[in-house]
Order: C-alpha cells, then structure tokens, then sequence
C-alpha cells in the first residue's frame, strides 16, 4: 500500500450505516426490545406459562378461583372458568403473530407483484390496477375484512388471515408501484433493457431488489394493524373460536364483567395488544428512518 493511503475502514457499507442509524433512535431500539420480547414469548409459551391455559378449575385448595383477583399465584387474576389470565395472555400471542405473519406473507404475494407490474407496465395496465386499489380504500378497511369473513360460517384462522391479506395488499402496492415509477428510467434498467433481457427479470431482479426497502417498512407497520383487525374480529365473534386463547375474544368476555369490578379479565389483553401495536410501530418507524438514505450522516 502506498505511502498516505487510508486502509477502508472495516463494517462499512449500507447496511452498517442503516444499522447505527437505527441503533441512535431510542424508540426503534424499544421496539426492537419489545418486539423480540413478543416474539419470545409466543415461541416459549409453554415453558412461561404458569398453569395450563385450557384447564379449567373452580375449587384449589379450598377456595374458589373464577374470576380470582391478581395475585402471587395467578399474576393477572383467572377467569369466570378459573383459567389463568397470564397463561392464556402468553398463549394468546401465538395467534396474534401468526395472524400477523401470514396475512403480512399473502400481503406481499398479493400486493408486490402488482405493484411491481403497474409501475413498470404504465398505460392501461397502471390504470386498471390503480382502479382496483382505489375501489378498495374507498371502503372502511375493518368493514371489508369483516365482510369477507362473515361469509364463511365459523371461519378458519386460514380464512381469517388470508381475508386480512387480500385486503390488506393494496397498501403494498402502492408503494411499489411508486418504487417503480421513480425507478424504471434509471440508467441500470434502461441497459437492461438494451440487452434484451424479458420484463419478468428486470422487474424481479434488476429493480425489485432496490425497491425493498419502503416494503419493508411498511410490511413491519401493517403488522400492528393487522394484529388490531385480529383482535377486532375476534371480539365480534369472528376470529379465533373458544376456547382458544385469543386477546380480542378474552377481551370480549372479560368486557361483561368490568361493571362488577372483574376489570383484569378485559384490561390484560387489551394492554398486551396495546404493547405488542406499539412495538411493531417503533420498530416500523425507526426502519424507515434508518433506511431512508436522505438521512445519511
């Protein structure tokens, strides 16, 4: 190496810069920590679960336990069964997050490749897709999901998160096709074009890639509200069926009871809900900040 020459420094490099960036915001690194913390819980379960969330009990130890207030033995009290609220709180997140994921996965599916054709196509194609997602966010977004669900009689979680994506993709959408827009007569496509490569590549390969970014971004915040929309259709009775621990059901059971003082039945779920939300909107937030390469310092 000449004399003078500076060695490149070592963890340089988009990802690297995204990554401190992301770190100094405090709120994104909260809701990273909340996140995992959601994640974690819903993975172990059945190893932090005090008591079996299905079991059912009336009289332990010589004394009542239905709606037992919060105490050492049950943290977040029991319900009018005399399960315990913590148990089914920490079971209940495995059916918000993977409500959250796969409506999230048949979002993309639905959505990207839609987007992704109506930015580059243009023309009648951009017009016809515009004209679908307009159609669509002409509609109250909860009202649509409970629409396609109130078809089926006892829907399926499969039908619940599939109904959720399919309405859910047109937020995805239009952010790719804006992606695409700004992206398709840059000089990298306009060569790949010139070689002759077929649409399906360039689209997929050569642009898509530098498009992911606002997906992301905004697949991480669609989260909260998918796992909102969940908790909504359970509390009318269309989600997740007893006795299956779901926070909107526990909540709409629990709700009964608030007049008489049971208040921990509905308020546990309705803060894990409002914890799990938050988390998913810091971390959203803060990836958009750190992605975002305008904010590069």
């Amino acid at each position: 190496m000449r004399d003078g020459a500076k060695e490149p420094k070592k963890g340089t490099g988009l990802g690297y810069e995204a990554w401190l960036r992301f770190r100094r915001n405090r709120l994104a690194m909260a809701g990273l920590v909340m996140a995992l913390s959601v994640i974690l819980s819903a993975i172990f379960a059945s190893s932090l679960a005090p008591y079996d969330p299905f079991k059912q009990l009336i009289w332990t130890e010589g004394r009542e336990v239905r709606l037992a207030a919060p105490s050492a033995k049950h943290v977040m009290g029991t319900d009018l069964y005399g399960r315990d609220i913590l148990s089914r709180v920490l079971y209940g997140a495995r059916i918000s997050l993977q409500i959250g994921i796969f409506a999230t996965l048949v979002s993309l599916v639905v959505g990207v490749p839609l987007g992704a054709l109506a930015g580059y196509r243009g023309g009648f194609t951009d017009d016809f897709i515009s004209w679908i997602i307009n159609v669509i966010f002409a509609f109250p977004f909860f009202l649509f999901v409970l629409a396609v669900v109130a078809v089926f009689q006892n829907p399926s979680m499969i039908v619940i998160y599939v109904a959720i994506g399919l309405v859910n993709w047109v937020s995805i959408a239009r952010v790719v096709r804006a992606q695409f827009i700004s992206l398709r007569e840059r000089e990298f496509v306009e060569a790949a074009r010139a070689l002759g490569l077929p649409s399906w590549r360039i689209i997929f390969v050569h642009i898509l890639p530098n498009a992911l970014a606002p997906v992301i971004v905004q697949a991480t915040l669609g989260m909260g509200s998918i796992i909102m929309i969940e908790a909504g259709l359970a509390f009318l009775g269309f989600g997740a069926q007893p006795p299956t621990p779901s926070w909107g059901l526990m909540i709409s059971e629990g709700q009964k009871y608030l007049g008489m003082g049971k208040w921990w039945w509905a308020i546990f779920p309705g803060l894990a809900i409002t914890y799990t939300v938050l988390s998913f909107n810091f971390l959203g937030d803060g990836l958009r900040d750190a992605l975002d390469v305008r904010l590069k310092r």
